[in-house]
């Protein structure tokens, strides 16, 4: 089922005929800004040239270093009297970038939310606990306001209060929570903690779970906790593309662990290798960049996310109808995160992959530290915890997990375990990368 059938229902080159009208539509904005007609200098082109058929394609691309050059206000494309609303970049190291949204742009986000969400199955009438934060931050106000537009009944507790979250679950009868995976494994334990036994005393069918890349083997944990049939769906988005409106699993990508791209119409999403910057085709491995069709305050063109997905063997032939909005595999880690350790690239999901996979660890407490001779990785450490409940001796934990990392990865790795409640703990989004210094 499609919410917007008239535009999800679009076979590739529709889709590609409607971005190509919009792309040029977005160029006659940018061309009445100074400041974006300096940027498409900088290639030796101007905003106009978006409406050549590979004007796109040669544009200059986008990262926080061009915003920040232009700090407070950057590429505003309004005059700020007309945003009615700012949000912020949520990463965990320097400034935050500010983007603008105007009245309509609100508009438009609740209703691509909503498309995503029903998209993963939410429907009208659902009881809802929005769990993704608030303040400067997309992910609740953004959620709050698509489950509006879907008309279910919302509860936006937002994340925190765990203690009285898990009982509202079990008391109020949620349907669905909206919800960060590490905030979603830190309330089934404090669910335990406190005599409940989500499995038997949640109804909750189902969770939009975003704001973090999550392993298959961490996501099959999660939906082991919770009442028999229960799924976590994949979502992904980012404040830059307008919020979190660019992935949603419907029930067939869900199986594959894959999203659609469901918003394709608004925002172009391309895979890129992010060395040489030429598309990714099926299979392999690419950097979402995104450029915004539709945003008025403040759009992107080519804007690299630096993280990296897989696209689809095939990514056109989803068994929902959805032709026009090809699906990618989940976020496998970032291009400015990846380690190169002795020669050999280890991406932070394949720690998770391995630390969720192994009986007896806790699955939302794990840390890679590294140690670095100018600016590179020389060594790295993994940090585990043992479960409480769990009888083994730490030391055989470790072993077991080292062990398995050493045959993924083909690079032996030192493992250490700690007692249970000793290593950080994150609500949103986690630094699973630290200085040797910090362990």
């Amino acid at each position: 089922m499609m919410l917007h059938p008239e535009i999800e229902s679009l076979d590739r080159d529709g889709m590609r005929a409607l971005q190509a009208r919009k792309l040029a539509a977005l160029g006659e904005r940018l061309a009445a800004s100074p400041d974006w007609c300096e940027h498409f200098a900088k290639a030796g082109m101007h905003p106009r040239d978006l409406a050549a058929a590979d004007g796109l394609a040669h544009a200059p691309t986008m990262e926080k270093a061009d915003l920040r050059a232009r700090y407070p206000f950057p590429m505003l494309t309004v005059e700020a009297s007309k945003v009615v609303r700012f949000f912020a970049t949520s990463g965990t190291t320097g400034l935050p970038v500010l983007f603008g949204f105007t009245r309509n742009d609100l508009r438009q986000l609740s209703i691509q939310v909503a498309r995503q969400l029903y998209c993963s199955g939410v429907r009208p009438g659902d009881r809802v606990y929005q769990g993704f934060g608030y303040g400067l931050w997309i992910g609740g106000p953004a959620h709050e306001l698509a489950l509006q537009e879907l008309g279910t009944t919302c509860f936006p507790v937002g994340p925190g209060r765990s203690e009285l979250v898990v009982q509202w679950v079990r008391e109020l009868a949620w349907d669905v929570a909206a919800v960060s995976p590490l905030f979603l494994a830190n309330l089934l334990r404090v669910a335990r903690e406190h005599g409940i036994d989500p499995r038997k005393d949640w109804k909750v069918r189902m969770a939009i779970i975003g704001g973090q890349a999550v392993s298959r083997a961490f996501r099959d944990e999660l939906e082991a906790g919770m009442p028999a049939g229960f799924t976590a769906r994949n979502s992904y988005g980012t404040t830059e593309s307008g919020g979190p409106n660019l992935g949603a699993a419907c029930p067939y990508a869900h199986r594959r662990d894959e999203m659609h791209l469901i918003n394709e119409d608004a925002v172009i999403t391309e895979l890129l290798d992010p060395q040489s910057l030429k598309p990714a085709g099926p299979g392999e491995v690419g950097e979402v960049v995104v450029t915004t069709l539709d945003k008025e305050a403040s759009p992107v063109v080519r804007w690299r996310t630096h993280d990296l997905v897989r696209m689809a063997e095939k990514p056109y032939d989803c068994e929902c109808g959805r032709r026009g909005m090809p699906t990618i595999g989940r976020i496998i880690g970032r291009s400015d995160d990846v380690l190169k350790v002795r020669g050999v690239l280890v991406f932070p999901s394949q720690i998770e992959d391995v630390v969720a996979g192994t009986p007896g660890t806790v699955k939302d407490a794990w840390q890679i530290y590294v140690d670095t001779v100018d600016g590179s990785p020389k060594s790295m450490t993994v940090a585990i915890e043992c479960d409480a409940g769990h009888a083994a001796r730490s030391s055989d934990l470790a072993g077991i997990v080292a062990r398995s990392l050493s045959s993924r990865l083909g690079l032996k790795v030192p493992v250490e375990c700690h007692p249970y409640g000793t290593l950080p703990r994150y609500e949103a989004k986690a630094r699973r990368v630290l200085p040797k210094e910090q362990s």
